[in-house]
């Protein structure tokens, strides 16, 4: 049976997993020192001290469960930001690490992933592999326009989480993914809800810049209000950045991101109550929607991520778009166990690998 080794780094963490075909021998959450993440070179800087610790903790859990480096298969990063991709499960190749070493799509945590599962196979002789990075891209062509020619819409969401539970919920709705039509909410951080298309995901919002307001993150807002807002920061969009993306949503109503916190209190404050509604109310208008993308043909609504836990998100969703399906709620998110199961499709010869290809006239993102 295949052995994998599987990490998913963390802004201030990594996560990782060890699995011996499905079964998880063990998870832990590496929490890594100020000093060390705040490196001058940034991301790059990380890069050291990290393998150095998911290396050590690599050798403890195989020795825990009796088993070698040799017995380790395949290593599997979280995806980062690469360019547009299908979804499925990607070979790390040359290519895809220099362009997350560049930072060329954006930098975020997630692009050590990849870069630490070859570090730790390739001098091995084994391969390294992503699943289901955020820039996977299979928007149909209608819902690429805005009204400006100039401005296309883009896929950037919880790909990984998103396509784990969406496989997950069509198990339990007796049907294969690739049959499977679903309008799928992640309600974390950010918030993403998109329509799956029989395997493919449709439409999505933006979850950087667009689509309900969640924990930290304002989402789509009046254009020509926020123009002036821009106007009034004199060519300084740095803090009107952080305002949009970092400490917009419940942050700019409450000054916390923690939902927990905000449901508990909102039992003695009407004012907390109606916010987190609010942001289901959004939530659900984006879920009913995407009905349209899928012409009305929706197996199930399913509601995933840390915020699935919320009884009041819940009741509003299901109050109010109930009656397009079935909703299923998966609370949390699954994302190591997609990262197994993704090279274990591989492995087992149920779908492909695909390849990552520079792409010299793709634009970087912000």
């Amino acid at each position: 049976m295949p052995v994998l080794f599987v990490l998913n780094p963390g802004s201030t963490s990594t996560k990782t997993g060890l699995f011996r075909d499905d079964a998880c021998l063990g998870e832990r959450v590496i929490r890594h020192p100020d000093e060390q993440l705040q490196q001058p070179d940034g991301l790059g800087g990380q890069l050291a001290f990290r393998l150095d610790a998911l290396t050590r903790a690599l050798e403890e859990d195989l020795a825990r469960t009796g088993l070698t480096r040799a017995d380790v298969t395949a290593y599997v990063g979280r995806g980062g930001l690469l360019h547009p991709v299908a979804g499925g499960t990607y070979l790390v190749n040359q290519a895809m690490i220099d362009d997350l070493a560049a930072n060329r799509y954006g930098e975020h945590a997630s692009n050590l992933g990849a870069r630490i599962a070859a570090a730790l196979a390739w001098p091995e002789g084994k391969t390294a592999y992503i699943v289901d990075p955020p820039s996977v891209d299979e928007l149909f062509p209608l819902a690429r326009y805005t009204g400006l020619p100039s401005i296309r819409r883009r896929s950037a969401f919880h790909a990984l989480n998103q396509k784990a539970v969406a496989r997950r919920s069509a198990a339990d709705l007796g049907l294969d993914y690739s049959q499977a039509r679903l309008i799928v909410a992640h309600l974390g951080g950010g918030i993403s809800v998109a329509a799956h298309d029989r395997g493919r995901v449709i439409d999505v919002n933006d979850a950087l810049e667009e689509g309900p307001f969640s924990p930290e993150r304002a989402g789509t807002l009046p254009t020509l209000q926020l123009i002036r807002l821009a106007a009034a920061e004199n060519g300084d969009l740095s803090r009107l950045r952080k305002q949009i993306n970092g400490r917009g949503g419940l942050f700019a109503y409450t000054g916390t991101t923690d939902c927990r916190r905000i449901e508990e209190e909102a039992a003695g404050r009407p004012d907390y109550r109606e916010l987190l509604q609010a942001m289901a109310y959004q939530v659900a208008k984006a879920m009913a929607a995407l009905a349209a993308s899928l012409e009305g043909r929706v197996d199930a609504l399913v509601v995933t991520g840390g915020l699935a836990r919320s009884d009041i998100l819940l009741d509003e969703i299901r109050r109010r778009v109930g009656f397009l399906g079935p909703l299923l709620v998966y609370p949390g998110e699954f994302e190591l166990q997609a990262l197994a199961a993704g090279v274990l499709r591989v492995l087992r010869g149920e779908e492909e690998p695909r390849h990552y290809t520079k792409e010299e006239s793709q634009d970087a993102v912000l």
